[in-house]
């Protein structure tokens, strides 16, 4: 089992909100009223979590090791989503969320294949770290850099988590898990072809509620997490080059091979899909359905 070991290994650089955030540090003439506002929408987010743990533990009832480590990410992902309120309840009331607003990101997600959604959060937390990299050189007031600072390095924590329960899986299943580590692989390190913000709070996940299916959707501002990227912290070309390749080299590392672009991924996904392709005798190949 994995759990007891990642437990012991994060409970040791645990963070404490009362004693690890420099809150008396605080510099009102710091704070904008526009970064003020992108922490709210921050901490909606983060409070995501709980429909995303819901699912993990539905998704994983066949694995109860990787489902007792949802204890511990489930509890550091709702601690990023509480010290974001607890620094606008000390300093900007006006903007700390409601109770309505959270509840607004927690609904069912559609059934999916525990692989597939495994490597869409490993490249999330990848993302996220450099997200909140990227935010906190965006804001000017210190307490609040120092909390991004915190919440990315967690972020990066849990992609390692995610990444040993990914290796596991390669133990245990073999190429079944390397095509769908693959597959998702090629699909989250190609937001800069896509121009989307690929994270899984940004992706539908809920074919009765679409378009209203996505955690961003749900927001009390929907078109918040674009214009966060692309006008406010400036997450640009570098940053994302970062993104992808952190997934790159992890995924290299993961599966043994050497992906130095998404394309070298993709063909590695090919080669995959390949070896269990049905084979098509030649001579039957071209010839036409009875009628």
């Amino acid at each position: 089992m994995l759990y007891p070991k990642i437990f012991r290994q994060l409970e040791k650089v645990r963070w404490n909100m009362a004693d690890d955030v420099p809150w008396d540090t605080f510099d009102p003439a710091l704070l904008s009223d526009e970064q003020a506002r992108t922490i709210k929408m921050n901490a909606i987010t983060e409070w995501s979590a709980l429909p995303a743990t819901e699912m993990f533990l539905r998704d994983n009832r066949h694995d109860s090791d990787f489902s007792a480590f949802m204890s511990v990410w489930f509890y550091e992902e709702q601690k990023h989503s509480l010290v974001l309120m607890e620094y606008l309840r000390r300093f900007r009331p006006d903007l700390l969320p409601t109770e309505e607003e959270l509840h607004a990101v927690r609904f069912e997600f559609d059934p999916a294949p525990y692989l597939e959604t495994l490597t869409l959060h490993f490249c999330g937390e990848l993302r996220l770290t450099q997200w909140y990299q990227c935010a906190a050189e965006w804001h000017t007031e210190p307490v609040i850099q120092h909390i991004y600072r915190l919440l990315s390095h967690d972020e990066a924590r849990h992609g390692g988590a995610y990444l040993r329960y990914m290796q596991q899986a390669i133990e245990k299943l073999g190429d079944d898990a390397r095509r769908a580590f693959a597959k998702v692989g090629v699909l989250m390190a190609s937001a800069g072809r896509t121009g989307q913000a690929l994270h899984p709070t940004n992706l539908h996940v809920s074919k009765s509620l679409f378009p209203n299916d996505t955690v961003q959707s749900r927001l009390p501002d929907p078109a918040w997490l674009e214009h966060w990227l692309d006008q406010q912290i400036r997450f640009d070309r570098d940053w994302e080059g970062k993104v992808v390749g952190s997934i790159l080299k992890k995924l290299s590392t993961l599966l043994g091979e050497n992906f130095d672009t998404v394309q070298s991924l993709n063909r590695y996904r090919k080669t995959l899909n390949a070896a269990v392709a049905p084979v098509v005798p030649a001579a039957v190949a071209g010839t036409p359905a009875p009628a």
